[in-house]
């Protein structure tokens, strides 16, 4: 499911799917805030992270045109916190893991979800790749 979903995404934005990488770590909330600690200095959990390996500039957008990139980054998912909104938004936790993946892939390809327009342009892009995923 990760691995259709990323591919799913990578595709939606025009890109050879096979050519770019990324790794999908599933991890509990633990963890998760440790890592939203170290990293954002934020000392709580969350449901998705993204920690690019593009190096962008407000001029430069993180997937250019050009040759193929090799690594994109890492997603980490937590199960826990899928599990608690998957329960909230009456959905199955496979649509919602596949929905975080999907969040984190974005990112990965300099989305960003910071400012109305940025979070419309994102949620839009999540919901067409979630279809073609079938879900």
């Amino acid at each position: 499911m990760a691995r259709n979903c990323a591919m799913a995404t990578i595709r939606a934005e025009g890109r050879e799917s096979e050519a770019d990488e990324l790794s999908v770590i599933f991890t509990g909330d633990d963890y998760m805030r440790e890592l939203n600690l170290r990293y954002l200095g934020r000392d709580e959990s969350t449901d998705v992270l993204a920690f690019s390996m593009l190096e962008t500039t407000e001029d430069e957008p993180a997937v250019a045109a050009g040759p193929p990139l090799r690594m994109l980054g890492d997603v980490v998912v937590s199960v826990d916190t899928a599990a608690t909104q998957a329960a909230e938004y009456s959905h199955t936790l496979e649509r919602e893991l596949a929905l975080l993946v999907i969040h984190g892939t974005l990112h990965l390809l300099g989305y960003d979800d910071g400012d109305p327009a940025g979070a419309t342009r994102m949620a839009e892009t999540q919901d067409r790749v979630l279809a073609a995923a079938g879900f």
